[in-house]
């Protein structure tokens, strides 16, 4: 982690050194220890060094011994600008030249600068200057560096509180744990007048000052956290938004307060590196773990700093619904390519390797059309072909079945167990054959012999929307040409259109959809859409995976017109666009009764609607017509 409490800590050593070396006091160069005094060697060893252990966890560059290279890395890494760097690595050599000079004229191990007259002309002869120019270039050297040096080390004491907003919450802050410690409640102190500044200034102070309230007091610690503040004073301001508008947003801050490191890291605001680049970068991630248990943490943090920064982006308008559902998506594939190699080398380091060529994961649901949201778990299957090998061959062999659903088990409880840095997702592998009644895993023959002889249409219909996300590449492609060809088979298939109304009403009486901004259930909403539209990828035979992208299969076999495909998008759009942002403010799907000012003109942005009326009469025009287009797709009369 970034660690800024080293800050106070190398600012509570150079006091030390102050005090015990009787080095406080006004700057005065008779005497001066160029080592230890103010702004002389030791400040910018500590400034580099400091900043080299505040980053350097994260950035193995930082990495290096030297001051000169510390210097010339911090600032490749963004850490510091090049005018500092340059600035101090002069001064580091001029200073380093004084002090050799010292020495060789003393014939002695010292740092201190002459007391007479005598004594600096000599000096400044050596260094070839006269003794004026010298001891106004050394002393405005020396002032430089305590002023850069001072800036980072000393933070400026609060200047002012803010007269009774909060009172009444405020005055529980003492009893947190974050508060507990001197030092914790210290730094805060100085950090309380701008973060309650900031509350205030909040579209509904109260709403975000409850919400704050709530983060903090989820916080086992605040040293750390604190100093992360304190150092970087633009993270208040991202900390007053989230509060503000999103209480599911601040909740997940609350719980994994370490995501904050990635703002500051130097990527947060960067172009998204896309599926590959997230994948390369876990992989290399996870290869530095020392072992399974430290992988699958390092799996945590890295997700939970990628699922803020979406969140954040969405939040503050950076990216659409859509590149959010993406991104997401992009995330949840790369841990769970990156974590199957690591699991799977784990098992067989008991079990021996995997029995004949392996097993791959299988992305079902939003995870397999790549759109996920906020608060999205994972369909996942496992497919595995052993090639009829009876059992694997390692320290404690299993039958091939048996070696199968163990290592399923395995990637479940790598991907959702909470740990010390929480839980990366929850599972749910009920669109395996046969459900929860079937195997974890499947064979691959048994997979296409149910699929073709034995799965319902609604297995079906998930199939069209089925995507291998890990494994090896030739049972990849093996799966992907069986689901092609069911998908084709089924085309023609007798007795789709009534099944999928069945299944549409049963639904319906199982839950009707509450209507208002609950764009999940009900006649014309989003599951019912979604049937739809997974409806005509299936009659059409189409191997599309996306709800655009089946929707225009739909359209290209002439089960529907241009404009009632035209329909069918705007609907998904719409819908999405809400479900995504209220998920990301709330978590779930709810009305907007408890919603924020700040989340209300999220909701409003992202919909173009001008208030909660407005959008449900949207939202309830947009169903009917969306509805009436399924029912016609399904040749029920509306």
């Amino acid at each position: 982690h970034l660690d800024f409490a080293a800050i106070q800590d190398a600012h509570d050593m150079r006091l030390k050194i102050r005090d015990h070396k009787g080095l406080g006091g006004a700057l005065r160069l008779d005497g001066h220890d160029m080592k230890l005094g103010q702004g002389g060697i030791r400040e910018i060893e500590f400034f580099t060094q400091t900043r080299q252990l505040i980053a350097g966890g994260r950035d193995p560059s930082l990495r290096v011994r030297g001051t000169v290279e510390g210097l010339a890395r911090l600032a490749e890494a963004g850490w510091i600008t090049p005018e500092i760097a340059t600035g101090l690595t002069d001064r580091y050599r001029r200073h380093r030249e004084v002090e050799h000079r010292l020495q060789m004229i003393n014939d002695a191990q010292t740092h201190d600068l002459p007391t007479s007259d005598e004594g600096f002309a000599r000096l400044a002869a050596f260094m070839g200057a006269d003794v004026s120019s010298f001891q106004t270039a050394l002393t405005a050297d020396l002032v430089q560096v305590r002023d850069w040096t001072e800036d980072f080390f000393a933070p400026d004491e609060a200047d002012a509180d803010v007269s009774g907003f909060g009172a009444e919450t405020t005055a529980r802050w003492p009893s947190y744990p974050a508060l507990r410690s001197d030092r914790a409640a210290a730094i805060f102190e100085r950090l309380r007048p701008e973060i309650l500044t900031r509350l205030q200034e909040a579209t509904r102070p109260d709403e975000a000052l409850a919400n704050f309230d709530r983060f903090l007091a989820g916080q086992p610690a605040g040293v750390q956290l604190f100093s992360l503040f304190e150092a970087n004073p633009q993270l208040t301001q991202l900390i007053v938004d989230v509060c503000a508008t999103a209480p599911a947003l601040a909740d997940h801050l609350a719980r994994n307060a370490g995501v904050l490191d990635a703002v500051i890291g130097g990527t947060f605001f960067a172009d998204w590196p896309g599926q590959t680049g997230l994948h390369d970068d876990l992989v290399s991630d996870l290869a530095r773990a020392t072992d399974y248990e430290a992988a699958l943490d390092h799996a945590r943090r890295w997700m939970k700093e990628w699922h803020f920064r979406v969140g954040v982006h969405h939040l503050r308008g950076l990216i659409t619904a859509e590149e959010a559902g993406a991104q997401y998506a992009d995330v949840a594939e790369a841990v769970v390519a990156a974590l199957w190699p690591v699991v799977t080398e784990h098992f067989a380091q008991k079990h021996g390797a995997a029995p004949g060529r392996g097993a791959v994961v299988v992305a079902m649901g939003s995870l397999g059309a790549r759109r996920l949201n906020a608060a999205s778990d994972l369909d996942l299957i496992v497919i595995y072909d052993g090639q009829e090998v009876e059992t694997s061959d390692g320290p404690r062999p299993l039958p091939t079945r048996v070696y199968y659903a163990r290592l399923t088990q395995a990637m479940i409880t790598a991907l959702s167990a909470p740990m010390a840095e929480g839980r990366l997702y929850e599972v749910d592998m009920r669109l395996r054959p046969s459900g929860r009644q079937g195997p974890v895993a499947t064979g691959l023959h048994s997979f296409e012999t149910y699929q073709r002889d034995e799965a319902w249409t609604w297995e079906h219909l998930a199939l069209t929307r089925a995507r291998v996300v890990a494994g090896p590449d030739d049972v990849t492609t093996d799966i992907e040409a069986v689901r092609q060809a069911i998908l084709r088979d089924k085309a023609a298939g007798a007795g789709v259109r009534a099944d999928v109304q069945d299944m549409r009403d049963r639904l319906t009486a199982a839950r009707p959809g509450a209507g208002g901004l609950d764009v999940k259930a009900g006649y014309g909403r989003l599951q019912d859409v979604d049937l739809g539209v997974q409806t005509l990828a299936l009659l059409a035979g189409s191997d599309a995976r996306g709800g655009t992208s089946q929707v225009a299969a739909g359209v290209a076999a002439g089960l529907i017109s241009d404009a009632q495909g035209q329909d069918l998008n705007e609907a998904l759009g719409l819908y999405w666009r809400v479900q995504a942002a209220m998920r990301l403010l709330h978590g779930d799907t709810g009305g907007a009764g408890d919603m924020s000012e700040g989340g209300r003109q999220m909701l409003w942005r992202e919909t173009d609607a001008t208030g909660i009326d407005a959008l449900e009469q949207q939202l309830s025009d947009t169903a009917q017509a969306a509805g009436a287009i399924v029912d016609r797709v399904l040749r029920v009369t509306a």
